[in-house]
């Protein structure tokens, strides 16, 4: 997977920073978790096709993490797509959507489905789910985990001592067990599970249980991060996170990797946000646009 963040700044943008954006490449598909303004512009800046966009996971309706779906449509209606788009968005916040998609009678020759949804598992596609979680913000909010399955990998010298062989290896995985020789081999017994890649995305939100619990072992966490420790009171105020906040949550969930998204304009530089993380949690950035990443 290479996931790309394509706006990194938090309610307004600024100079080298547009609007909340994340796009999660795999095998050629994308998904977008957040579609702020500019999102479509981004995509080409750094190579993506909107065309490959199969999914956009909304975190909330407010309007910096939600307008670039307005020209994102009417761009792959004017190239001819076919395939039906879904739209997540916390349930309540659909017809936000639904205006962006309507407002000026747009002809969309394609299905765009706008999916109001609660926690839970919300999507599923070949070999991965993505699942909604609750988060603490000024108004209903989720965060999403993209999880590949696990799967599970036969021991080789093992299998082979045992006399595995062949349509033995496809009768095990149907039914669990087989007998070979005059042995019962079951399949725990001759194989491992590698465990999915993991990726955590909550934008917008108070430090919370819930994301703790989301981002266990998760190999990325995509975490807000608007403000520094010395204004606080603004991210309390406001909902929001501070550098620190955020990577106290990274910690706690033993994630192996923080990304910082989300930045508040006071900030020129991101040394402040970087020095004030990483004293809690070592392997932190600081997004700008265009960091990518492969997991």
């Amino acid at each position: 997977m290479e996931i790309t963040v394509l706006g990194s700044s938090g309610s307004a943008p600024a100079k080298g920073r547009h609007m909340p954006a994340v796009a999660l490449k795999r095998e050629g598909d994308i998904f977008l978790f957040d579609c702020g303004e500019g999102t479509q512009m981004q995509m080409i800046e750094y190579g993506l096709n909107s065309y490959r966009v199969k999914a956009i996971f909304i975190g909330h309706a407010h309007g910096d993490h939600i307008i670039g779906i307005a020209g994102l449509i009417r761009t792959l209606a004017l190239n001819n797509r076919k395939e039906t788009l879904q739209i997540f968005v916390p349930r309540g916040q659909e017809k936000v959507i639904r205006s962006l998609i309507l407002f000026d009678k747009a002809i969309v020759g394609y299905g765009v489905e706008v999916n109001g949804i609660e926690s839970g598992i919300v999507y599923k596609g070949r070999g991965f789910s993505v699942r909604a979680f609750r988060l603490d913000h000024t108004i209903k909010t989720l965060g999403y985990v993209f999880k590949e399955d696990d799967k599970r990998n036969f021991i080789k010298e093992k299998s082979a001592r045992l006399g595995l062989e062949g349509e033995m290896f496809r009768n095990l995985q149907k039914n669990g067990q087989i007998k070979v020789n005059g042995k019962r081999i079951s399949l725990a017994s001759v194989t491992t599970m590698r465990p999915g890649k993991k990726i955590v995305y909550a934008a917008d939100t108070r430090p919370s249980r819930f994301t703790v619990t989301a981002a266990r072992n998760a190999d990325l966490l995509i975490h807000e991060s608007s403000y520094t420790e010395d204004v606080k009171d603004l991210a309390i105020s406001r909902k929001h996170s501070t550098a620190r906040e955020a990577a106290t949550i990274a910690k706690k969930a033993g994630a192996r990797k923080l990304v910082l998204l989300h930045i508040s304009t006071r900030y020129k530089t991101t040394a402040p946000l970087i020095k004030e993380a990483s004293q809690v949690f070592k392997d932190t950035v600081v997004a700008k646009d265009g960091y990518t990443i492969q997991i």
